[in-house]
C-alpha cells in the first residue's frame, strides 16, 4: 500500500577527531548489505597501517587542487593544513541504486553537505568525555604532541556544532553506538516524508466500493 523511494539515504556521520567514528562506520558496513561508504580524497599523507582507496584517496596537494578546478567534488574543505573533500562520482550512481550512502566527513565538510543536500540524515559522535577523547588522541602514536595538542583545541570548537546535526551519538561503548545508530536509520526510513506515494490495490477498491454500496442502501432504507 505505501510506496517508499527507491533511492538510497545519504548518512553523514561526523564529529571530532579521536570520537571513533571510523570505528563506528566499519561495524555498520559489518551487519549491512544496503550501506556503502563513501570514501573520500584527502592531501594527507597516508599512515602506516592505512591504504589507499581503502580508508581515504591519497592524492597530492597539486592533484587535489587540479580536481578542485575540474569541479568533481561535492565538497571539499582544509583542515590541520591538509585537503579533504567528497567526490561526486562516489554518491550519485550509488544512491540511484537504493544504496545509503555513509559520508565519513569532517565537520567543516558536514556542513557544506547539509547546505547543499539539507533532507540527509546528519549524526554528530562524540566521546564520552574530553579527557577520554585526549586518552585516544595519545594511544593512536600517529602525531607528535603538537599536533595532539591542536586536534584536541579543534575538538572543543568542534562540538558546539552538535546542534546543526538531527542526532548526536555518544560512543563510549562501541556496540551501544552502533546499536543507536541503526535504531537511527531503520526510524528514518519509517519517516512520513520519506513516502512517495500511497498506492490503492484492486482489494482495497473492492472493500471502499462495498462500503459505498452498504451506505447507499442504509440510505434508501431510511427514506422508505
Amino acid at each position: 500500500m505505501i510506496k517508499r523511494r527507491t533511492t538510497g539515504d545519504l548518512i553523514v556521520i561526523s564529529g571530532p577527531s579521536g570520537a571513533g567514528k571510523g570505528t563506528i562506520v566499519q561495524e555498520l558496513l559489518k551487519d549491512s548489505s544496503s550501506l556503502y561508504l563513501s570514501i573520500s580524497m584527502t592531501s594527507r599523507p597516508k599512515r602506516d597501517y592505512e591504504t589507499d582507496g581503502k580508508e581515504y584517496y591519497f592524492v597530492s596537494k597539486e592533484e587535489f587542487e587540479e580536481r578542485i578546478s575540474n569541479g568533481e567534488f561535492l565538497e571539499y574543505t582544509c583542515y590541520n593544513e591538509n585537503y579533504y573533500g567528497t567526490l561526486k562520482s562516489e554518491l550519485v550512481d550509488n544512491l540511484k541504486r537504493g544504496k545509503n550512502v555513509i559520508l565519513e566527513i569532517e565537520i567543516e565538510g558536514a556542513l557544506n553537505v547539509k547546505k547543499l543536500v539539507p533532507e540527509a540524515i546528519f549524526i554528530f559522535i562524540v566521546p564520552p568525555t574530553m579527557k577520554e577523547l585526549l586518552t585516544r588522541l595519545r594511544k593512536r602514536g600517529t602525531e607528535d604532541n603538537d599536533k595532539i595538542i591542536s586536534r584536541f583545541k579543534t575538538a572543543y570548537k568542534e562540538i558546539n556544532e552538535i546542534s546543526k546535526y538531527n542526532y548526536v551519538v555518544v560512543n563510549d561503548e562501541l556496540n551501544e553506538a552502533v546499536s543507536n545508530i541503526e535504531a537511527i536509520l531503520k526510524s528514518e526510513k519509517l519517516r512520513v516524508d520519506r513516502i512517495e506515494d500511497i498506492e490503492v490495490g484492486n482489494e482495497e477498491e473492492l472493500v471502499h466500493e462495498f462500503l459505498l454500496s452498504d451506505k447507499e442502501m442504509q440510505n434508501k432504507e431510511e427514506l422508505i
